[in-house]
């Protein structure tokens, strides 16, 4: 097992144990981006854990120094909202600018899209929580491409794996990185008891059958 492997099991353990990980193979949820899914992560509940936030911290930040040259890193980018305070740690952690990306231009002020003051030239590195469809992440990315800037690299915590996100990412001419795929996920949840064989079974049936997507979003859902 390498420092990666190693790295996957240990935020799978932290997801589980903060209870960031549901699973509902009778009533699925669906996830903003329309897809139903019997699993669903909140990574937004780390922020109740210091302990295990900053460990993360750590790891995305280890990720970084082994994945570029710190030094070609002008700005650290969230995508809005759950990538904001994560962008706003690592900024911190790498001495960066910090910056982010609404989904949507304000419909006041300035009308812009990117806030923090990205300028033209600048390499930009963007930051996400969980990766699915990776549609947030790269229309990020693209909206900084538009700016003048350069983003050619997205990193998040945790991955569903759907090969369509990583086509996507790949289409686009970014680089995705993430700390946890949802393989791990399984196995630890698994060997831990924190699922059934058969609950496993049924996220890897719909992970098989790729992601299907709702005509109509509840936004009663996450």
């Amino acid at each position: 097992m390498d420092n990666r492997d190693d790295t996957a099991v240990e935020v799978a353990k932290i997801l589980l144990d903060v209870r960031a990980v549901a699973i509902n193979t009778v009533n699925p949820y669906v996830y903003a981006s329309g897809t139903i899914s019997p699993i669903y992560c909140d990574l937004r509940l780390l922020m109740a854990f210091p302990r295990e936030r900053d460990r993360i911290v750590d790891m995305l930040t280890s990720a970084i120094t082994e994945t570029v040259d710190t030094a070609k890193i002008d700005v650290i980018v969230g995508v809005a909202t759950a990538g904001n305070h994560w962008a706003a740690w690592v900024a911190k952690a790498l001495d960066r600018p910090m910056a982010y990306v609404r989904d949507a231009p304000k419909e006041h002020g300035t009308q812009q899209r990117i806030e923090g003051g990205v300028k033209s030239g600048q390499r930009a590195w963007v930051f996400e929580d969980l990766t699915s469809t990776g549609g947030s992440a790269i229309s990020a990315a693209l909206a900084l491409r538009e700016q003048g800037a350069t983003a050619d690299y997205c990193f998040s915590i945790f991955t569903y794996g759907f090969q369509r996100a990583g086509q996507a990412f790949a289409d686009a001419g970014i680089n995705l990185v993430t700390l946890c795929s949802i393989s791990t996920l399984l196995e630890v949840a698994t060997a831990q008891g924190n699922i059934t064989g058969e609950e496993e079974h049924a996220v890897r049936e719909w992970l098989r059958k790729g992601p299907i997507v709702a005509t109509r979003v509840d936004p009663a859902h996450p």
